[in-house]
């Protein structure tokens, strides 16, 4: 995995001060600003310690000068689970859902308007919000083995930060709906062909093309690669924050619904869920 054992420029370190592996960690080389999402043991599934140190990572390689191109990366088998579903609709005292939402949508607002292009390395699982971020990046290098999708609506919910409008944008509403409302997991070569991936390697290329891919373009001139990002993303950046704001208030009016909760127990339970609708 490219940056594992390099130095963290951050001031962070691959343990934190108890001696626990971080779940989050950074790097930078050779002008790429590395994030690797660290809970091998999870498929890195984002519990709230880690959602926040991603956020934090993703404003540091926003913000570090030296850092000219961001890599997305996963630890271990997978790029990302998604949302730790031990934590699915869990808020901190004095949080609402809109709330919640509305931070993530800021920090997914800030990756895609970010004037550095973003190269994601997937691999394994890519759910949910992991592949909300994955749809996010610039240009995406899939290993042969991965699954993407949002299973989402077996909770009784739905994507809140770009799912809906990006997958829209590259693979069409018709494939978008389809992913949206069955949750399936689709492959790499399904993925590629409709436009969710950029290209796909095998699992042992990976972490090598990927970085290939970031160091060019950091060696590029960085002020036409921000023109050229500016230029292409403003043809579609209306119809996200569009999409973002209609994924904040529909599934803030989910998670309190019926329907939600029928799921969670129905999960609990090990049964099919009864919905009713409301």
């Amino acid at each position: 995995m490219i940056g594992e054992t390099a130095g963290d420029t951050t001031g962070a370190s691959p343990a934190d001060g108890n001696g626990a592996p971080k779940t989050v960690l950074t790097d930078l080389v050779d002008g790429v600003a590395i994030i690797t999402l660290n809970r091998p043991e999870r498929h890195n599934a984002l519990d709230d310690e880690s959602s926040a140190l991603a956020q934090d990572a993703v404003r540091w390689a926003v913000d570090d000068m030296d850092a000219r191109a961001i890599l997305l990366q996963g630890a271990g088998k997978s790029f990302s689970s998604g949302r730790d579903t031990a934590q699915l609709g869990r808020r901190t005292p004095g949080d609402s859902d809109y709330q919640f939402i509305l931070r993530s949508q800021k920090t997914r607002i800030l990756l895609m308007e970010a004037t550095k292009p973003v190269i994601g390395a997937l691999k394994g699982a890519v759910l949910g919000g992991a592949c909300e971020m994955a749809l996010s990046c610039d240009y995406r290098v899939a290993a042969d083995n991965i699954k993407m999708g949002f299973p989402e609506v077996g909770f009784g919910i739905m994507t809140d930060t770009g799912g809906a409008p990006l997958a829209t944008i590259l693979a069409g509403p018709s494939r978008a709906k389809y992913m949206l409302m069955t949750g399936e997991r689709i492959g790499a070569e399904q993925a590629l062909a409709w436009g969710l991936v950029d290209e796909v390697v095998t699992p042992d290329e990976l972490d090598e093309r990927a970085f290939a891919v970031a160091a060019r373009l950091a060696a590029g001139p960085p002020l036409s690669n921000a023109m050229i990002k500016q230029v292409v993303d403003g043809m579609w950046a209306g119809q996200v924050r569009a999409g973002l704001g209609a994924e904040l208030l529909a599934q803030a009016t989910l998670f309190k619904s019926a329907d939600h909760v029928e799921a969670k127990l129905a999960a609990s339970e090990k049964r099919p869920p009864r919905y009713t609708g409301t």
